[in-house]
């Protein structure tokens, strides 16, 4: 008798979120300065993350807003916690669609860890409903594999929903 694997997916919310808990890990070959600009920065964020800018003073209890410009607004919500080049902890109200703006708020952590010549960098999105919806959470690994991408390489991801508002 054949045994059945079950594949879990974050973009299809079949990976295990744990008390409204998503962790995401990502070792990236750079400095915590450079991951930080990344980060903060709107025109290297559009570059790995579907289009998308986000627009802040980045200084605790500041606001910000992410949209893809003329497009569709994504996000707003504040700095919570913000250490440069290694915390940000920011709310999180979701705003691309009626289903996920009924979610919530919700909270993000970046935090940065220096690791060799390299950074660990770790995403928690948490105070997330029961039964979150997966689009909440289910775009983080390729918004942090296309992260990744551009810091070590330069390129970008060519996968369908990193070009979704791609310019050109």
């Amino acid at each position: 008798m054949m045994e059945t694997i079950k594949t879990v997916s974050w973009a299809e919310g079949t990976a295990p979120v744990a008390d409204g808990t998503a962790v995401f890990e990502v070792f990236i070959k750079t400095t915590p300065e450079r991951l930080w600009e990344a980060i903060t920065d709107p025109a290297q964020r559009s570059k790995y993350s579907f289009g998308v800018q986000t627009q802040s003073d980045w200084t605790a209890g500041s606001e910000y807003t992410s949209s893809v410009p003329r497009v569709v607004d994504i996000a707003s919500g504040r700095n919570l916690e913000v250490d440069p080049p290694r915390l940000l902890v920011q709310s999180f109200d979701a705003l691309w669609s009626e289903e996920v703006k009924a979610q919530g708020t919700t909270r993000v952590t970046w935090a940065i860890e220096p690791v060799g010549s390299s950074c660990r960098l770790t995403v928690i999105h948490d105070q997330l409903p029961p039964s979150a919806n997966a689009e909440l959470y289910g775009g983080w690994p390729m918004i942090l594999s296309g992260l990744k991408t551009l810091l070590e390489t330069g390129e970008l991801l060519d996968t369908p929903g990193s070009l979704r508002y791609a310019e050109g």
